[in-house]
């Protein structure tokens, strides 16, 4: 244990740290009509929610790598599902988060996906956390798929629906358990860092009756959609979508599956709510509450058919948005904060919350004043990246795209909040355009050596597009 923790004169909060994979924005706190999240919706009462917050990719692997090493994936070249960074020579010793708290003395525990797949062998892991759970998944599954084939094939992963099973059955069930029993034992004299990583709304989404049933079987489920919304979106925006496992909305609506799948993703947040609930009710009757920082994050956002397709990979608010909330000492209750927020910085602002020594290294900027105030200002919008040379930057009012190819969107987030015009192409809107560009990464490293799958490069001098491998032409014709 270091000793400036144990002859410290301030006293170091606990941590608990809770990723939701594939949590979009459909939170109640985050304002969704349908969504029945009572936990979640109480943990931001009791703290701070972000109302604006978005991801530095989204896509699993390169957004998690973000977060836990505090450096953007224009820094570090991880776009894709591969590689985990620690393969990379110039990454193999970066410090991470849960390092970080390990070495200013947290007794640190993972259970659940954090990190993106594997991260090598028992000495590997001990070096990322003290002590590992179990990584948690899909649990039990239906005897055969609920949903037909998609376009994509048989993928394992594109099926959704209830079939009879019971709550402790689940992945997500057992991840929380795990937790619970450590904050149980947790010692008293040694700060701990608890790191909770849910699978669901992850697909595939199975739900057991009970939360299927808390969301009506009816059309009042479906998010908006605009016939022909892509029609003044530059023909580079489906190149980030383009042979996914994820069916197009013509799919879903042709097999009658529209409304089942957004009623199981609907079901499967509401189930995690209430496993986030179980996690939140232990730390009050272990009497650890008053002294623990909170940090609950989706790490990517998710499209139910909004702008024609479901998945994530995407630059717009559907594919970027995701739930931030930070509950604990040094948090004012009750905030709810419209600045833009990056999952970069946690990095920083858990730093500053727990009193750890700063650091210089790192790419975001601590929230701590907006966990103060929540009203006081960021001059810096949130910027998500997708393949080199792809980016949205997010601010307060507006939602600028600009592509590999040098084509680019903007949208009034005020007056159009589903980014259904396109306004890039008026030249009255210039200075805004010219205002966000500015903040357009000026390091924009090519992929890591050995990424794959969700990998784009773009050939400005051939025009082409190089999709996993594959050539992709504007004569192509985009799939259904």
């Amino acid at each position: 244990m270091c000793g400036d923790y144990v002859r410290g004169a301030v006293p170091r909060p606990n941590v608990v740290f809770i990723a939701i994979d594939d949590q979009n924005d459909w939170i109640g706190a985050l304002g969704h009509p349908h969504a029945k999240t009572p936990h979640i919706d109480r943990l931001a009462a009791r703290g701070t929610i972000f109302l604006n917050a978005h991801c530095q990719a989204p896509l699993c692997n390169p957004s998690r790598t973000s977060l836990m090493t505090g450096l953007r994936p224009t820094t570090t070249g991880i776009y894709g599902l591969s590689p985990w960074f620690r393969t990379l020579d110039e990454w193999k010793d970066r410090v991470t988060l849960s390092q970080h708290f390990k070495q200013h003395g947290y007794r640190t525990y993972t259970v659940g996906k954090i990190h993106h797949g594997g991260v090598g062998g028992p000495l590997q892991r001990l070096q990322e956390f003290d002590v590992w759970g179990q990584a948690g998944g899909i649990g039990v599954k239906p005897d055969a798929k609920l949903i037909p084939p998609t376009p994509m094939g048989n993928h394992p992963l594109m099926d959704w629906g209830v079939f009879p099973h019971q709550d402790e059955q689940k992945g997500d069930y057992q991840v929380a358990s795990w937790a619970i029993e450590q904050l149980k034992q947790a010692p008293k004299d040694q700060p701990f860092f608890l790191a909770a990583g849910f699978f669901l709304p992850h697909v595939p989404c199975y739900a057991s009756q009970k939360w299927f049933d808390l969301y009506p079987d009816d059309d009042r489920i479906l998010p908006l959609v605009k016939a022909g919304d892509r029609d003044d979106t530059p023909r580079f925006s489906w190149y980030l979508h383009w042979d996914l496992p994820e069916p197009r909305l013509k799919w879903v609506r042709e097999n009658n599956q529209w409304r089942n799948l957004v009623r199981s993703y609907l079901a499967c947040t509401s189930f995690v709510d209430a496993q986030v609930g179980r996690i939140m009710e232990t730390l009050e009757k272990e009497g650890l509450s008053e002294n623990t920082v909170i940090v609950l994050w989706g790490d990517h956002g998710w499209h139910l058919g909004e702008k024609g397709i479901t998945g994530k990979n995407t630059l717009w608010d559907r594919g970027t948005r995701v739930p931030l909330i930070f509950a604990g000492p040094g948090i004012t209750p009750g905030g709810r904060c419209s600045q833009p927020a990056e999952l970069l910085d946690i990095y920083p602002t858990l730093n500053e919350l727990c009193h750890l020594k700063p650091r210089s290294d790192l790419e975001g900027i601590s929230l701590v004043p907006q966990l103060q105030n929540a009203q006081t200002r960021r001059e810096r919008p949130a910027i998500t990246s997708h393949n080199r040379g792809n980016h949205g930057i997010r601010s307060e009012h507006w939602r600028y795209i600009r592509y590999a190819d040098e084509t680019e969107e903007l949208y009034d987030m005020k007056s159009d909040p589903n980014e259904w015009t396109n306004l890039a192409s008026r030249p009255e809107y210039s200075a805004v355009i010219a205002e966000h560009r500015r903040w357009l990464p000026k390091l924009d490293a090519p992929p890591a050596k050995n990424s794959a799958q969700r990998v784009l490069t773009y050939d400005p001098a051939t025009d082409i597009a190089i999709w996993e491998e594959k050539p992709v032409r504007r004569s192509d014709p985009i799939p259904e």
